[in-house]
């Protein structure tokens, strides 16, 4: 028995490796299909496989950063030949994710995000904070090598770091919902969330596309997804409005026509990033709340049946009580 433990060890393992390896590369292809040029360099505005690393180490724990390096080794092979600046960046798109895993299980982060907390650190250490280290690796590397000039360093770098904080703040919580915590549904509601899903499949599309810039239609639906639906239903509508406003960017139709690549890549990071940050600290503030009231309505009720004893002449615990001594 302790010989087929000691076997199987290694097996989940690799089978664990190769499998988040795998998850990776297929988000990182999936990434690179939409790509933006700035400042002669190619990059992605959104970069799912960032989002993929942090939501794995958080559920399955650090041991995941070898599936990771592998994953981050074929997708650079597969679009440049190996060299110095590969191995750079990849040691850089292993050691964000690895750094933001760590900083939030630092501050106690929670994978259900439940609290207000647990969203604030998902934003400012999972994503902004931690996803500086590849973006500055990555960068300093190209100019290193030469790919690069040393003027366009920040525009690339900020590039760099906003798509892989996107990555962070769209994918990682829906992989950590469908993964992690899987929440009950509410089949009381279906009228209303296919409704809503209608609403989205037919109207974000339109405000993507429409040359009268008109993204902000989509926040009341991001506001209403939060409220009904909380955490769920937002990131999915958020994942949903990222990937057709993406769309839109790198085609250059709807309210991206006549915009340079810059001014491209900053007015869809600037929509993506606010449409992130609303979607997820909303619907984490709405739970919270609600988590809040459904514990001060539990204490209301232990505190009715605790009088409700008193009431009867007997203590919660069935003796009765004690002796009054009588008044002088």
């Amino acid at each position: 028995m302790v010989g087929t433990q000691q076997l199987r060890r290694p097996v989940v393992f690799a089978v664990q490796t190769l499998t988040v390896a795998a998850c990776y590369f297929a988000a990182g292809r999936l990434g690179l299909l939409r790509q933006l040029v700035v400042e002669g360099a190619v990059v992605t505005p959104l970069y799912p496989p960032t989002g993929v690393a942090v939501a794995c180490l958080l559920l399955y724990g650090l041991r995941c950063w070898l599936g990771i390096a592998i994953g981050a080794l074929l997708v650079v092979w597969s679009i440049t030949t190996p060299g110095l600046s590969v191995i750079g960046t990849v040691l850089g798109n292993t050691v964000a994710p690895v750094c933001a895993c760590l900083m939030l299980r630092r501050v106690g982060f929670r994978i259900s995000l439940a609290r207000l907390r647990d969203g604030l650190a998902l934003v400012f250490l999972g994503a902004l904070g931690a996803m500086l280290i590849s973006s500055t690796s990555g960068a300093v590397l190209l100019v290193a090598t030469g790919k690069l000039e040393v003027s366009a360093f920040w525009p690339v770098w900020l590039a760099w770091w906003v798509g892989d904080a996107m990555g962070v703040l769209i994918v990682t919580p829906v992989l950590l919902l469908a993964l992690g915590v899987r929440p009950r549904p509410n089949l009381g509601r279906w009228r209303e969330a296919l409704g809503l899903t209608l609403i989205v499949v037919v109207l974000v599309p339109v405000a993507t596309r429409s040359t009268l810039s008109v993204l902000f239609l989509i926040y009341p639906l991001l506001i209403w997804a939060a409220l009904r639906f909380q955490l769920v239903g937002s990131m999915l509508c958020a994942l949903f409005a990222s990937v057709m406003t993406t769309i839109a960017a790198t085609d250059g139709t709807g309210p991206f026509v006549h915009l340079s690549d810059v001014e491209v890549m900053i007015k869809l990071q600037a929509f993506n990033g606010s449409m992130a940050l609303t979607a997820l600290l909303l619907s984490a503030l709405i739970t919270e709340q609600r988590n809040t009231r459904r514990s001060v309505e539990l204490a209301c009720d232990e505190l009715i049946e605790v009088l409700d004893h008193l009431t009867a002449g007997e203590t919660p615990q069935g003796r009765p009580p004690p002796a009054r001594r009588p008044l002088e």
